[in-house]
């Protein structure tokens, strides 16, 4: 018996998916995909499936921060992302302890709604997720509905779009993003564009159409974050995170009468 192989430690901070598609479900699933031991604070237990959320109870902003104390102390991670947090306590309790000492970097997925446009951030916690997150984030991870929301936009309909998107949200707030524009109408390829600053890049891949995912945007940053844990640059942890979810979408299954991700299609 050989000597164990060591592997990166990659956190997500996030709600759980009953349902099993999104959430911390996706993540954890995407850590271990990708070769990385995953661990995890919870933020809230929903009760949920594709079709919809029925229900939302948070933990206590104590309890998360006991949660990340717990990894810290035994498994610190190589990189963190956060997903649902809900609320402004919350958000402010995170933030706070990546603020205490130094941290890994730090992925923001601003999960407002979900697919099935339940709301799961509540009004008065955007604020919060702006000014106490978003400055200390690594990388911020919008979809098209959620960049419009932060920017106060109409809908983003145009390629031109997503990308001044990208240079007003980084003008605004200063941090990496990475406006996903995998919903953009009547594209052939899914596009994501890049800015941080200095540095522009379009990551594309192919638009697989007629299928009907949950946890797209969960799985995706979850992937960014396992590929920064294993010591990637960025851009290459975006490139080969895009490359995920792409095969993710195109090797889907069947669960019951849903289509999802397969994670695992690399292995098959």
């Amino acid at each position: 018996m050989g000597k164990p192989k060591r592997v990166s430690v990659a956190l997500t901070i996030a709600g759980s998916d009953s349902g099993g598609g999104a959430g911390v479900q996706a993540d954890l699933k995407t850590f271990a995909a990708l070769g990385t031991h995953g661990v995890c604070a919870i933020t809230c237990l929903t009760a949920q499936n594709p079709r919809g959320v029925l229900a939302v109870q948070s933990a206590s902003p104590a309890v998360v921060v006991k949660q990340l104390e717990a990894v810290f102390k035994e498994l610190p991670p190589q990189a963190a992302k956060t997903g649902m947090l809900y609320s402004a306590r919350i958000i402010r309790a995170v933030a706070g302890f990546f603020r205490s000492s130094q941290r890994p970097p730090l992925v923001v997925d601003p999960v407002m709604v979900a697919s099935s446009r339940a709301s799961l951030l509540e009004p008065s916690a955007l604020r919060a997720l702006t000014e106490e997150l978003f400055p200390i984030a690594s990388l911020i991870t919008p979809n098209l509905d959620e960049a419009a929301r932060l920017l106060g936009w109409r809908p983003i309909q145009e390629l031109d779009a997503v990308r001044l998107a990208a240079w007003q949200i980084h003008r605004r707030w200063g941090c990496p993003v990475l406006v996903k524009g995998g919903h953009l109408a009547g594209m052939r390829q899914a596009v994501d564009f890049y800015f941080d600053g200095r540095h522009e890049s379009l990551f594309q891949a192919p638009y697989i159409s007629g299928v009907a995912t949950h946890g797209t945007g969960c799985t995706f940053s979850a992937a960014i974050t396992a590929e920064l844990a294993k010591g990637r640059h960025i851009e290459t942890a975006i490139l080969r995170a895009k490359e995920f979810i792409t095969g993710a979408i195109a090797f889907h299954q069947k669960a019951a009468k849903h289509d999802v991700l397969n994670c695992f299609w690399k292995c098959r």
